[in-house]
């Protein structure tokens, strides 16, 4: 589609917008008052869900390859994956993961 300047400004300027409400319901609202328990717990896991739903799609269809299964992509997120579990480490596990990216791309190419 095609769309013509002003469309797109308004576009942007409408979720713009909503991103703003968005954040707004959470820190302007509620920002001054104690969460309850059962909310903070589930805000814990927020990170754990947003990860991998920024990782996954780069990792299953890389813009790299045209989107086209890569075997060194996959390696590296398997391995990303089995250090995080064994070891619990965050940064193990991104640091193992990056170094097996750049070596599986280094030998398989």
């Amino acid at each position: 589609m095609n769309y013509s300047t002003p469309e797109i400004w308004t576009i942007i300027a409408l979720v713009a917008l909503g991103t703003y409400l968005i954040r707004f319901s959470f820190i302007g609202m509620v920002g001054d008052r104690e969460l309850p328990e059962w909310v903070l717990r589930h805000l814990r896991y927020t990170p754990v869900a947003v990860l991998p739903g920024l990782v996954a799609p780069l990792v299953l269809w890389p813009d790299a390859t045209g989107g086209n299964y890569d075997a060194p992509r996959m390696v590296a997120a398997a391995v990303t994956i089995c250090l995080a579990m064994l070891f619990k480490n965050m940064l193990l596990a991104i640091f193992g993961g990056a170094s097996t990216l750049f070596l599986m791309m280094s030998l398989l190419g």
